[in-house]
């Protein structure tokens, strides 16, 4: 059954009413928040009622701290793309502006979850806070629980055999000093860029090297430098990943302001414009840099196109289509 998504929780009907709810802003959907959803699933398999995740649009640190720098680890599009592939049945985006924000957590879980979507039992993470002033937590949830007749589980915290727990805090920290593998490790999957591919100065084609030009904002800006990346045409469970090489960041060389990834494909030519591409960040070779001269810069992206060929080459990606870039079992 392909995921139902709603913009609001008030005209839901009868019949999608009843189910088991999961609550949170899940950025980046990391293999923390996998738990929670699987957790969720259980339940709703057990019990034979449908499993919904609730979500908050934008993100509650954009909507009280608009002024800081971009944070996400995906933008909604992807974020619903990754509930879904998890088998969610509805998705709820609850948009998060200053009435909500003044809510308190019993009127939440009063008006919304139980009289307007009727919830049976509600799943979250140990350390889920909810309402005006984040005034409801886990223990909250429990009290109310008792009151209204709906069951409450709060899924421990998830950590890596080393004891890094998983956390978005932790996934953003690694992205940004380009700890590519690590970051994936936490997320169960490469962490993504994707865009639509806009007409650029065609530079590269110049050079001998096209490439596809995604705009960048609104998100986490990883590491500027350049990557081994794995890119493909968004095509959701059939897509098709292909080896690349990527930089991010502001082309000094030709003394530009603005922050852009631009891919090239290796070993393939392909026209890309206008295409909706995802690309997946594997590992980074090197800094951005400034270079004397087109000369220069041509023989350094021969070099990285190698040293990238190289790298993908090792980890033995799978040559059939899938929804994500899987993490390798060698790493």
């Amino acid at each position: 059954m392909t995921m139902r998504v709603f913009r609001t929780w008030s005209n839901v009907p009868p019949p999608l009413k009843g189910g088991v709810i999961v609550l949170g802003n899940f950025d980046g959907l990391h293999l923390g928040h996998q738990a929670v959803l699987r957790r969720a699933l259980d339940i709703g398999v057990s019990n034979k009622t449908p499993v919904a995740v609730m979500t908050f649009e934008p993100h509650p640190r954009a909507f009280f701290r608009p002024e800081q720098e971009a944070f996400r680890l995906c933008p909604f599009r992807m974020k619903a793309q990754l509930i879904a592939a998890m088998g969610v049945d509805y998705l709820y985006v609850q948009k998060f502006d200053q009435t909500f924000s003044e809510r308190s957590a019993k009127n939440f879980v009063e008006e919304i979850l139980v009289n307007g979507l009727g919830v049976s039992h509600i799943v979250v993470g140990y350390d889920y806070v909810f309402g005006h002033k984040r005034g409801g937590n886990v223990e909250v949830l429990r009290q109310l629980a008792d009151s209204f007749g709906f069951g409450v589980t709060a899924v421990e915290e998830m950590k890596l055999d080393s004891g890094v727990r998983f956390s978005s805090t932790n996934i953003r920290n690694h992205l940004k000093e380009g700890q590519c593998t690590e970051a994936a490790k936490l997320l169960g999957r490469y962490w993504e860029i994707e865009g639509r591919v806009e007409l650029g100065d065609q530079r590269g084609r110049q050079l001998g090297f096209p490439t596809a030009n995604l705009p960048y904002k609104n998100y986490l800006h990883p590491k500027k430098g350049v990557y081994a990346v794995r890119a493909g045409i968004d095509r959701g469970a059939e897509t098709v990943w292909m080896d690349g090489v990527a930089n991010f960041g502001n082309r000094p060389t030709f003394d530009k302001t603005d922050t852009l990834l631009e891919v090239h494909l290796l070993d393939r030519t392909m026209d890309l414009y206008t295409q909706h591409l995802r690309v997946a960040l594997v590992e980074h070779i090197r800094d951005e840099r400034k270079f004397d001269g087109l000369e220069a810069l041509k023989a350094q992206i021969a070099k990285d196109s190698d040293t990238a060929r190289a790298l993908l080459a090792a980890r033995r990606f799978p040559a059939e289509s899938a929804p994500f870039v899987p993490v390798p079992s060698i790493l």
